[in-house]
């Protein structure tokens, strides 16, 4: 049973974030040079004393194949990272908490239900995760909840508190952006945060199993993320009202976790501008405060229909000159800010509008993926703000072991692409040999320095 927290500061009205937070100094401060820990200097990110640049991954599932039970795989586990160190990725994105949920869809076991008692075996397979990772010398990036519908996130934390009510991602009896219209209530209420906040302080101040080291000092942690991919509403309707709410939540998570660990930096888990109603204004409001160490963005052409699936010749061109520009503008809104940057979501589909076999070719993806770690290459030598990206996301030895390469509930053969996607959609096999030369050679050049 974990503590109770003060809940006034979540359950008053929002107001606009009004400026810099009242805690201490950033990680990365003076007295930090030579530190273990990921920290930040103005633009960069630094760590030992130098400039940390990397190529990574997201590997959401990394705690369900450490868990000790039937459905994890220690020693898949443990050959998933050895490929990914082999390939010259340095950090990892994964998944810290689910919300046991009835949502369609979302990921069972979870790390919680509505109580307090947490999953013992998924955080045991967190502790053993972060143990592995820190033989090969790897960080993480931890995010504590979602706004989407595939690991519960803050949408089950509101099923928990108004009395079971929820509607699931896709149905279409609520279409979009019912669902993220809907989940956006979350910012401003009370008792979801209040829950939120009890598995934030059960997570950040936990002890490794494995290691015997509090997660609060273990280097092998680079952050801690809000939650993946929050967004103050889907329609400008609901959004714009609630962005003082979004910004507070923001702000006052974000330094509530410094409080239970000033070791670690925050980040909001942002996909940017199409995480925040196409505003510059936003994304600069929802990253100025002090607590927030750096700025993220997720880059999704397929999803976003900058181009099209089941003709890549004939619209990869149009889709990369507005990813171009993507990356530009979020350069310079961390450049306005003085933070540095993180690609830490990029996808794109095999070729074919419904390839998902590993049998097929990656020739656009790879083209993708070339553009984005050229991008970071050029921003690097010009003393730029990015530091680093992790491609969605690694599906390793995984097969799917249905025809529709839909996820079933059950399914033990985790993969990147999570369980409301097709599995092999974005994902990267252990077989794509072409993808992971472009991630190789990437990786090598930024380990150059």
């Amino acid at each position: 049973m974990t503590d109770m927290i003060d809940r006034r500061s979540v359950i008053v009205g929002a107001a606009a974030l009004t400026g810099a937070c009242t805690m201490g100094p950033r990680p990365g401060g003076a007295g930090t040079a030579a530190t273990p820990f990921v920290t930040v200097e103005g633009l960069t990110l630094r760590r030992h004393g130098a400039p940390y640049r990397y190529a990574g991954a997201n590997i959401w599932y990394g705690a369900w194949l450490g868990a000790p039970t039937a459905y994890g795989d220690r020693a898949r586990l443990s050959r998933e990272l050895d490929r990914l160190q082999a390939l010259g990725v340095r950090n990892l994105r994964v998944l810290g908490s689910a919300e046991l949920s009835p949502l369609k869809n979302s990921i069972t076991p979870g790390f919680r239900d509505a109580g307090a008692t947490y999953n013992a075996d998924l955080l045991a397979g967190l502790d053993w995760t972060l143990a592995e990772m820190a033989r090969r010398d790897m960080t993480a990036v931890v995010y504590l909840t979602n706004f989407w519908e595939w690991s519960g996130g803050m949408m089950t934390y509101l099923y928990w508190v108004n009395g079971g009510d929820y509607i699931d991602m896709n149905d279409p009896a609520h279409p979009w952006p019912e669902f993220a219209d809907r989940t956006a209530a979350f910012y401003a209420n009370g008792q979801a945060q209040a829950l939120y906040r009890d598995y934030i302080r059960a997570l950040v101040t936990r002890v490794n199993g494995v290691t015997g080291k509090p997660y609060a000092a273990d280097p092998t942690i680079m952050a801690w993320q809000l939650a993946n991919e929050p967004r103050p509403g889907g329609s400008d309707a609901v959004a714009v009202p609630n962005l003082p709410h979004y910004y507070r939540w923001i702000d006052e998570t974000a330094r509530y976790i410094k409080t239970l660990d000033p070791n670690h930096l925050v980040c909001t888990g942002s996909e940017g501008l199409k995480g925040s109603i196409e505003r510059e204004d936003v994304v600069l409001a929802a990253h100025r405060s002090t607590a927030i160490d750096y700025l993220t963005t997720h880059i999704w052409p397929n999803n976003w229909s900058w181009m099209e699936a089941g003709n890549l010749a004939g619209t990869y061109d149009a889709g990369a000159a507005r990813v171009a520009d993507y990356i530009a503008a979020h350069i310079r809104l961390a450049t306005t800010l003085g933070k540095p940057l993180v690609i830490e979501e990029f996808g794109y589909p095999r070729d074919g509008a419904t390839a998902y076999d590993p049998t097929i070719p990656t020739t656009f993806k790879d083209r993708f993926y070339r553009q984005i770690y050229a991008a970071i290459e050029a921003d690097v030598a010009r003393g730029g703000p990015l530091a680093g990206s992790n491609f969605w996301a690694w599906n390793g030895e995984a097969r799917t072991p249905h025809a529709d390469h839909r996820f079933r509930r059950g399914d033990l053969g985790y993969m990147g692409d999570p369980p409301h996607e097709p599995q092999g959609w974005y994902g990267v096999f252990d077989s794509d040999a072409s993808t992971q030369a472009v991630i190789r050679a990437h990786a090598a050049v930024l380990a150059k320095g």
